[in-house]
């Protein structure tokens, strides 16, 4: 099923005129791994290396990045700078590439998701320039079925780190997590109950990362539903308890996340929020933005 996917997925790019070039453990699992930690670490080693390479795209996310960060070469990656792009659990590799490298890389679509089905236009449309394009900056579109809320008030910027929440999460307090000063924080997450949901943002909280942050952006929580007939509290009402009392601007139903319709999101870069329109905006561009941090 993930070979027919994925077969998808390169045909797509192949038809929007690009080459593609195969890791070599692609289609290995290890349990619930897509291979064994050095087959993963080296595919992504010799991507980074290989000068015909220009961008890596990741075919889905799942498990196990997390297990990678200690051994990845950063300074390998820091000499061959190049487009990283993939979500879910790739987030713990965009914010620990940016940690010890200062290098943006970008939350976007999945070659075996959603390349794979049938990409939806907005995705499509919204993808391309923040890849291909050094002075790609501005505004994210306002959608109609799809409007920003306003959780907290105001208008600031930073620069914008997160990713999917139980992965920001797994890295905190070890050497791989950024420092979150000034920052936009940016959270999304698939298929967790809210008490876990809960669980996440009061050790987020309990680390004094909400204290630092310039603003919140709250992307999709698809399917955090708690089990039937299991007292709970809304993800509205996680969110408010965690965020309501800051005095930092917070947005919430961004188009970020799990869901196919989805913006591509430099990790690393600055943006701005502002409440009064409300909308977020790229202060500049990602492909030309290298803040290295050694």
């Amino acid at each position: 099923m993930l070979a027919e996917r994925l077969d998808k997925g390169i045909k797509y790019l192949r038809n929007s005129g690009y080459e593609v070039l195969l890791g070599s453990s692609v289609s290995k699992t290890y349990g619930y791994l897509a291979g064994r930690d050095h087959e993963r670490l080296n595919d992504l080693h010799a991507m980074f290396t290989n000068p015909e390479v220009k961008a890596i795209f990741s075919s889905r996310g799942g498990y196990g990045t997390p297990r990678l960060l200690d051994s990845l070469d950063y300074d390998h990656i820091l000499k061959n700078p190049k487009i990283f792009m993939g979500y879910s659990d790739l987030t713990a590799i965009h914010l620990a590439i940016w940690k010890h490298t200062g290098l943006v890389t970008f939350s976007g679509p999945m070659v075996a998701v959603e390349m794979a089905e049938g990409i939806e236009s907005i995705t499509e449309e919204f993808m391309w320039p923040v890849l291909c394009s050094d002075n790609f900056d501005g505004n994210f579109p306002l959608i109609q079925d799809s409007p920003l809320e306003v959780i907290v008030p105001g208008k600031s910027r930073g620069t914008l780190l997160g990713g999917c929440l139980s992965i920001v999460a797994s890295i905190l307090g070890t050497p791989h997590q950024p420092d979150f000063e000034n920052a936009i924080l940016i959270l999304e997450e698939i298929g967790e109950e809210p008490y876990r949901i809960d669980r996440n943002l009061s050790q987020m909280s309990s680390c004094g990362i909400l204290e630092k942050l310039n603003g919140i952006i709250i992307g999709q929580f698809l399917d955090c539903n708690a089990e039937e007939g299991k007292p709970t509290l809304t993800i509205k009402e996680i969110l408010s308890d965690y965020f309501g009392s800051l005095s930092i601007p917070v947005a919430g139903n961004f188009m970020f996340g799990h869901g196919a319709k989805k913006f591509t999101i430099p990790i690393g870069v600055e943006v701005e929020i502002d409440t009064s329109i409300p909308q977020i905006s790229l202060c500049e561009s990602g492909v030309k933005k290298r803040k290295v941090r050694r």
